[in-house]
């Protein structure tokens, strides 16, 4: 117990002691903290004055620093601006353009406030710089003379200006325009500045084009006159390729070139630059419409070819002269309209003129081909050349409807199902060649010589059905047959057997009728009035044949009729011979019987002999062993 009484004591003595300590403690910080608050009394008065002169120390530091960077940007103004007005120099496109989108770039962020109407003005001024080079290469390449040669080459872009103009273009379509940078101040100048250039691309190379194309125009006008029609027509379809091919070049390199590349500027364009190679078209046309107006007669062909190949173009032409360019109208359409309207003129023509020369003045003498079997087989055998052509024009101008003036109605015909422009085209021919079979008979009873006008139309209506459908000549002419009918085959074959029965009935009945039997007619008297007869007529059929040619053309068609002629006369005079020409005939036989059946056999078959100036006729030639027939020597 005693023990921890004296511990408690302790514990007391130690906390009076502890006490004791503290309020010293606290009297001592009392006296520090009157003392501080003395103290912020007497700093509070420095410290503000001190902080108001930090202020306006940073005010004015603010200000310098301000008034150095305004005048360092004006030093690099001045700079730029004596760059962007010298304009982009050689080799050195890059930096220009990079000087460019920098000021752009300091425009769009706007870190120079005070200066972005200058940044504008300045920037608008190198963009129209660029433009003006752009301008420059563009009609650097559009210039020049074209190539004249045989055929149209086309003349592409130089490519030495392409590695400056790519670039050039890739930078102009970055600059800004109201729909991408509406606050721009310089995007409305530029824009406008862009469409001139792009205008002025497409007003360059249209002429340029069109300088190169204009050569090979006026050569097809030109030649059209000398040329064959077809052959003309052709051309004129190059001419028309070239056209076409020179404007899907031109429309794949503006897309490349073009600064405003939005659709509807690239058609704008487009449709400016296509404007002069239409311009070559319809002049050309133009040209060759006239010529066959002028002459629809002559220039036929050239009509059908023409017709020909404007539907083969048209469907490229509506697609890259006129869909590309935003264009309604169509050159090529409107001209077709024109050339068919000619064609289907042609038809009712040709029958008119087949029919017009049946009243043509004519020598009794003339047996050789008339111009009127020439042209129309012509005409025939150039039809396959243009077959689809022909029977599309026909089928629009209606079956049968170029038969004017025959009381058919000219007017569109019902199109029936089964009839195609094969079937008109078939019609057409058989009208064509009744029609000039027509026409070579009524030639034929106007000749005031029968036996001439027999020769005459055998010589004309051979010649046709050769021509057509025996034997026709190789080339384009080989596929006539093929368009004719089975009725105008069986016409030709008819009137063929016609005029060859004629020809014989006209040139040989009357030497058959001098050996036919006679009663009243009996003794030899009469015998030797009748040989004298049929030699004189042989003498005749002779000096005929000499005078007119007979199948002229026609080696094997003149081997079968000199066969079938000899076939017609020998057996009839053989034997005539047999039963008047014995011993009691006449004391001089040679004065009667002429001729041998060998003889007048060779004589008739040397009508159709070919024949040579520098031989006599084969009359002359003949040697007379009649009478060694007879019994009778020499």
């Amino acid at each position: 117990m005693d023990d921890e009484t004296a511990e408690i004591e302790l514990l007391e003595q130690n906390l009076n002691k502890t006490r004791h300590i503290s309020q010293r403690m606290t009297a001592i910080l009392s006296s520090f903290d009157s003392r501080i608050l003395k103290l912020e009394k007497s700093v509070l008065p420095l410290y503000t004055s001190t902080q108001l002169l930090s202020r306006r120390a940073r005010n004015i530091e603010n200000a310098l620093l301000k008034i150095d960077e305004i005048a360092s940007h004006q030093d690099g103004i001045a700079v730029e601006e004596a760059s962007i007005l010298r304009g982009p120099q050689p080799g050195r496109l890059d930096e220009y353009t990079e000087l460019l989108q920098r000021m752009n770039a300091t425009l769009a962020f706007g870190s120079v406030d005070g200066a972005a109407r200058e940044t504008a003005r300045l920037i608008e001024t190198g963009a129209k710089k660029l433009i003006q080079l752009y301008t420059k290469l563009v009609a650097e390449g559009s210039s020049g003379s074209p190539i004249n040669g045989p055929e149209f080459t086309p003349i592409p872009f130089p490519s030495n200006l392409l590695p400056t103009l790519r670039p050039l273009v890739a930078f102009l379509r970055t600059l800004p325009l109201p729909p991408t940078h509406p606050s721009h101040p310089a995007a409305p100048a530029i824009q406008s500045a862009l469409k001139d250039a792009q205008k002025g691309y497409g007003d360059m190379r249209g002429a340029w084009s069109r300088k190169c194309l204009d050569m090979y125009g006026k050569r097809v006008t030109e030649r059209a006159e000398t040329i064959d029609g077809v052959a003309a027509g052709r051309e004129l379809g190059a001419l028309i390729e070239s056209i076409t091919r020179v404007a899907e070049d031109e429309h794949a390199l503006l897309a490349e070139l073009a600064p405003l590349p939005t659709p509807p500027a690239i058609t704008s364009t487009y449709a400016a630059l296509v404007a002069p190679l239409a311009a070559v078209f319809t002049t050309t046309l133009s040209a060759l419409t006239a010529l066959i107006k002028r002459s629809l007669h002559k220039y036929t062909f050239l009509a059908l070819s023409t017709y020909a190949q404007l539907t083969a173009a048209q469907a490229r032409w509506d697609d890259v002269m006129c869909r590309r360019a935003g264009r309604k109208d169509s050159e090529l359409r409107d001209g077709l309209q024109t050339i068919r309207a000619a064609c289907q003129r042609s038809f009712p023509e040709i029958l008119a003129d087949i029919k017009l020369a049946s009243m043509s003045n004519r020598g009794e003498l003339s047996t050789g081909l008339v111009d009127i079997t020439l042209s129309t087989v012509e005409y025939m055998e150039r039809i396959p050349e243009l077959q689809d052509a022909v029977g599309a024009i026909l089928l629009s101008l209606g079956d049968g409807n170029w038969k004017m003036g025959e009381g058919a109605q000219v007017g569109k015909a019902p199109r029936l199902a089964d009839v195609d422009g094969r079937t008109v085209l078939e019609h057409f021919m058989f009208d064509v060649v009744n029609t000039l079979l027509a026409t070579l008979l009524a030639l034929a009873r106007m000749n005031k010589r029968p036996a001439f006008g027999a020769i005459f139309l055998l010589n004309n209506v051979a010649h046709l059905r050769t021509r057509v459908l025996l034997r026709p000549r190789a080339g384009p002419g080989a596929g006539t047959a093929a368009l004719l009918s089975k009725p105008t085959q069986d016409v030709l074959h008819s009137h063929f057997r016609t005029a060859k029965a004629g020809y014989f009935d006209a040139n040989f009945a009357p030497l058959l009728q001098t050996l036919a039997d006679d009663k009243e007619r009996a003794g030899r008297a009469a015998a030797k009035e009748r040989f004298t007869r049929f030699f004189d007529l042989l003498d005749e059929v002779a000096e005929r044949h000499a005078l007119a040619r007979v199948l002229h053309d026609d080696r094997e068609g003149r081997a079968t009729l000199g066969d079938e002629a000899a076939r017609l006369v020998v057996p009839s005079l053989q034997r005539f011979v047999q039963r008047h020409g014995g011993r009691d005939f006449s004391k001089n036989p040679q004065k009667y019987i002429k001729m041998s059946a060998e003889e007048v056999e060779a004589l008739i078959k040397g009508f159709y002999a070919d024949r040579d100036a520098n031989v006599p006729p084969p009359a002359e030639r003949v040697t007379n062993n009649l009478l060694i027939q007879a019994g009778w020597s020499r």
